[in-house]
């Protein structure tokens, strides 16, 4: 098998985008403040789990055939109601299981961070983490949708924008 983690860049986070150690910074000083994920313009129901954690590294061929490498944390969320009355976890509770799961499936802060949401009863969509807002007794953590992207158009675009209004 070819080896081409060495000679791949790994790609950088695109503009807007919150990476894994982000998120997990800005919940550390604000453990008893109850944790929101908004998305689809509603928020998560108080019962939702963190059901699954997984780390992952990707070396991939763009639609302009440049290779590209990245990590990505999956957060797996499932938007339940709350069997017991409870409200929504706190930060505290969800970087103790980040904590938990660092021990075992390590993850690099600097990754993509993606969430998958699912109520159960529909598939999994795929968000980013686009916003952190810190305020009163909760923190919300705005998710949009992740969408497909053309990379070589992307840094087409990026360029062209550098040159003529940088």
């Amino acid at each position: 098998m070819l080896d081409l983690a060495n000679r791949i860049p790994q790609s950088p986070l695109p503009t807007g985008e919150i990476s894994t150690g982000e998120l997990l910074a800005a919940l550390a000083g604000h453990p008893t403040k109850r944790l929101v994920f908004t998305y689809e313009g509603r928020d998560v129901l108080p019962g939702y789990h963190v059901t699954e954690v997984k780390d992952g590294q990707f070396q991939a061929l763009d639609c302009g055939a440049n290779p590209e490498a990245w990590r990505e944390t999956f957060i797996q969320l499932w938007d339940v109601p709350s069997d017991d009355g409870r409200t929504h976890m706190t930060a505290g509770k969800f970087s103790a299981i980040m904590r938990k799961v660092a021990e075992t499936v390590p993850f690099d802060a600097q990754a993509k961070l993606t969430f998958e949401v699912s109520d159960g009863r529909g598939a999994i969509s795929l968000y980013r983490a686009e916003r952190i807002d810190i305020g009163g007794d909760e923190i919300r953590v705005s998710l949009s949708r992740r969408l497909a992207s053309c990379k070589p158009r992307d840094r087409w675009l990026e360029q062209t924008r550098s040159k003529c209004c940088g």
